[in-house]
C-alpha cells in the first residue's frame, strides 16, 4: 500500500496541497493548514502490526528508523526519500518516572517526558527534522526554489533550525527579540552559522515580520504555522504511550506558548485512536505562564477564541507569547481531550523547578510552569491519586543556567527562593569541615 500525506485547510475548505508546496495558509479562507493522512490506506496494517513495527524500529540502528520521528514515518511524511531525510536521531527520549516528586504530591504514577534530551536541547528538533527534510525533497523535485529557511524565535526554534539547516547545507535566518533570549540559546544559531537578526521587539513582533517575509516569498517559513512542524512533534504522544506499554495516560500536562505543541499532541493521540492502537484520549492541561496567558484567559471566560494580549516578561521566555499562531488548533485539541488550561506565576514556576530539582530532575523554567500547574490540579482534586500523569519537559535545563543560578543567588524578579542553596565557604581545615558535616548530618536526621 502507498501511504500519502497532503496539506488541507484546518477549517475544512475544499482542496489539498502537496507537502512540497511553499504554502502556510489556506488560499481560500487564510486559515491554518494541517497535514492530512489517508487513514484508510494506513489500515492495511492491524493495530498489533503497527505496534510491533514501531517497537522493532525503536532506537534501532537502521537509518532513518532509529529516530523517534522517522521510526513512525508512515504516520508523518511517508513520501520523503531516505537520502533526503535530515535526522539527528531525535526523539526516543526518556520517560522519567518521577517517583520522589510523585510521592510528595500523592501521585505515584507521575512521569516526566524528557523531550529536552535532544540534539539541540529541546523538543523543537522533532518538528524541524520533518520540515527540513520535506524542504530538501521540494528543492530536489523542483517544487519551488525558496532555499532560505527562516523563523521567529524565543530561542529553541532558532537553535533547532540552525542545526538542521547546517546539516542540510541550507542558509538559515533567525529573528530574535533582542535581550529576551538566554546566552545558551543565542550562541547555538551563531555557532551553526545562521544569520541572526536581533530585533527591538518581542516574539510577537518578530512573528509579524517573518509572516510578511514568507508572504513575499523571500523565505521558507519554519515556525509552527507550517504544519510540517506539528507532524514531527505529534510523535511525543505516540512515543510516550509506547513507553507505557501502549497504555494511554490519564493526563498530559504541556507547557504552551505558541500552542502548536497542544495541537501536535492531540494529532498523535487521535491517530492512535483512529487506527485502533488505543481506545481513549488522555485529558490535556495546557500550562501557561501567568505573564503570557491568552489561552488561560479565554478558557476561564468560557470563550472559544483566543484573543491576543501583550505578553509580560517571564522567566519562561520560550512561552512568553501573547498572540499564539496555533490557537485555533489548540482550542480544538483542548475540546477533544476534555482539557483544562492552568497558569503559573513567576514564583510558582521557579519554586516548582527547585522542588523538582531536589528530587533529581534538572528542569527548565517552561517545565516549571507545567509542574506548577500539575501541583495545582492535584491540590484541587482534578488529578486523582490513582491517575497516571505525564508532564512534558520541552527543553533542557542546562540551557537556562542564568535562571537556575539566579534562583539560588536570590536575584530573580518576582520570586521568593525558598529552596535556595549556595556553596558553603570554608578554610581548607579538616576539623572545620568535619564539624560542618556533623552539623549537616544532625540536621538531616531531624
Amino acid at each position: 500500500m502507498t501511504y500519502r500525506a497532503q496539506f488541507r485547510c484546518f477549517s475544512g475548505c475544499p482542496g489539498t496541497h502537496a507537502l512540497t508546496e511553499a504554502i502556510y495558509r489556506c488560499p481560500t479562507c487564510d486559515g491554518l493548514l494541517e497535514v492530512h493522512h489517508d487513514i484508510e490506506a494506513l489500515r492495511d496494517r492491524s493495530p498489533r502490526q503497527w505496534k510491533e513495527l514501531f517497537d522493532l524500529r525503536y532506537r534501532g540502528h537502521e537509518f532513518p528508523y532509529g529516530s523517534g520521528v522517522w521510526g513512525k514515518r508512515e504516520w508523518i511524511a511517508p513520501q520523503v526519500p531516505d537520502d533526503l531525510i535530515v535526522s539527528t536521531y531525535e526523539g526516543a527520549t526518556n520517560l522519567f518516572h518521577a517517583r520522589r516528586l510523585g510521592a510528595e504530591i500523592g501521585v505515584p504514577e507521575l512521569y516526566v517526558k524528557q523531550c529536552g534530551n535532544a540534539h539541540t536541547g529541546s523538543f523543537k528538533d522533532l518538528g524541524m527534522t520533518v520540515l527540513v527534510s520535506v524542504l530538501r525533497w521540494a528543492l530536489a523535485t523542483g517544487a519551488h526554489n525558496t532555499r532560505v529557511i527562516a523563523c521567529a524565535s524565543t530561542g529553541d526554534t532558532s537553535a533547532s533550525l540552525a542545526a538542521y539547516g547546517a546539516i542540510a547545507g541550507l542558509p538559515v535566518v533567525v529573528l530574535l527579540p533582542r535581550g529576551l533570549v538566554s546566552p545558551a540559546q543565542l550562541v547555538q544559531p551563531l555557532a551553526h552559522g545562521a544569520t541572526v537578526l536581533a530585533l527591538e521587539t518581542d516574539f510577537d513582533g518578530c512573528m509579524a515580520v517573518i509572516r510578511e517575509l514568507a508572504k513575499r516569498g523571500l523565505i521558507y517559513l519554519a515556525n509552527s504555522m507550517n504544519p510540517l512542524r506539528i507532524e514531527g512533534q505529534k510523535t511525543v504522544g505516540v512515543e510516550l504511550t509506547q513507553q507505557l506499554e501502549w497504555e494511554v495516560p490519564d493526563w498530559v500536562v504541556l507547557p504552551s506558548g505558541n500552542l502548536g505543541n497542544a495541537a501536535a499532541l492531540y494529532a498523535g493521540f487521535r491517530m492512535m485512536v483512529d487506527l485502533g492502537l488505543t481506545n481513549k484520549l488522555p485529558r490535556l492541561c495546557v500550562a501557561q505562564a501567568e505573564n503570557a496567558n491568552p489561552m488561560y484567559r479565554a478558557f476561564v471566560a468560557g470563550q472559544e477564541k483566543v484573543e491576543p494580549i501583550a505578553a509580560k516578561k517571564s522567566h519562561a521566555s520560550a512561552i512568553q507569547i501573547g498572540n499564539p499562531v496555533s490557537a485555533p488548533r489548540a482550542m480544538a485539541a483542548l475540546k477533544a481531550m476534555n482539557g483544562v488550561v492552568e497558569q503559573a506565576s513567576e514564583d510558582e514556576l521557579a519554586d516548582a523547578c527547585a522542588r523538582a530539582d531536589r528530587t533529581g530532575l534538572y528542569t527548565d523554567p517552561h517545565t516549571g510552569v507545567a509542574l506548577a500547574c500539575t501541583f495545582k490540579l492535584r491540590e484541587r482534586g482534578l488529578i486523582g491519586s490513582n491517575d497516571r500523569v505525564v508532564v512534558v519537559s520541552t527543553a533542557n535545563g542546562l540551557k537556562f543556567t542564568e535562571f537556575k543560578l539566579g534562583y539560588h543567588e536570590k536575584t530573580l524578579a518576582d520570586v521568593s527562593p525558598r529552596r535556595a542553596n549556595l556553596p558553603i565557604t570554608l578554610p581548607a581545615d579538616v576539623e572545620r569541615i568535619a564539624t560542618t558535616l556533623q552539623e549537616l548530618s544532625a540536621k538531616a536526621a531531624t
